[in-house]
């Protein structure tokens, strides 16, 4: 299933926090000021249960509450994990996590740690997260069959054995981004987290293309009964 990024006010998006793809409720912030103290509203001779301490709870005891609204402020809802996302302006605030996608599940293990680690920072520097998906990339060529120590000449020896072009462009997007972001003067990281963030969805695409779907193929082809293959090896033979 496609993977789509939380953003505000749609309608659904995969969750920051159980990463599910699931409708979201939206609300405005306020601000409410009580007459009486919150303790006021509270039975102190039992244990409280959490549902007791909810905001509509209180506000169903006291009417007499002004109330102003918070600019920038909204909360989203997740239907299937009920967890609450706050968000101010465009940007998520709590919980404190990315919006990339998760690793495709056929990328090889050491990849993955680079795709974890650089998930991890991308949000206190967009910069060192674009390097460290340039150089999975790079170790992703090793696994194609390519020596690994260049890049770009890697890509262009896969180029020749028929790699397809949306796969080079997106080989090429990831090597350029991921190494002038640590360049001063040529692209410039340090305030663009949407720009790194594409270079996750681009190494999942990469895989996909380059791993999961021939992996597919071939499960497919094998499955095939044993005089249908030795008839397909005879006629290329």
């Amino acid at each position: 299933m496609k993977y789509v990024l939380p953003a505000p006010e749609l309608a659904a998006f995969n969750c920051p926090y159980c990463r599910a793809f699931a409708h979201q409720e939206w609300y405005a912030g306020a601000a409410y000021r009580f007459a009486r103290p919150l303790t006021d509203f509270l039975d102190s001779t039992e244990p409280i249960p959490p549902k007791k301490l909810n905001p509509p709870k209180i506000f169903e005891i006291e009417r007499n509450i002004n109330s102003s609204s918070v600019g920038g402020l909204r909360l989203s809802s997740c239907a299937n994990c009920q967890n609450v996302t706050v968000w101010v302006n465009d940007s998520i605030v709590f919980p404190q996590t990315n919006r990339t996608p998760p690793a495709n599940p056929d990328m090889p293990e050491d990849i993955r740690r680079d795709y974890d680690e650089a998930s991890a920072i991308l949000a206190q520097s967009p910069r060192g997260a674009a390097a460290i998906i340039r150089l999975a990339v790079q170790k992703l060529c090793k696994e194609l069959g390519q020596p690994g120590r260049n890049i770009n000449q890697d890509i262009g020896a896969l180029v020749k054995t028929g790699l397809d072009p949306r796969v080079q462009r997106s080989l090429d997007a990831v090597r350029v981004i991921g190494n002038d972001a640590v360049h001063p003067g040529q692209i410039d990281l340090r305030d663009d987290q949407t720009t790194a963030e594409v270079l996750f969805k681009l190494l999942n695409i990469i895989v996909e293309k380059t791993i999961s779907e021939p992996n597919q193929i071939n499960e497919i082809y094998e499955s095939l009964p044993a005089d249908k293959l030795r008839a397909i090896e005879d006629r290329d033979s």
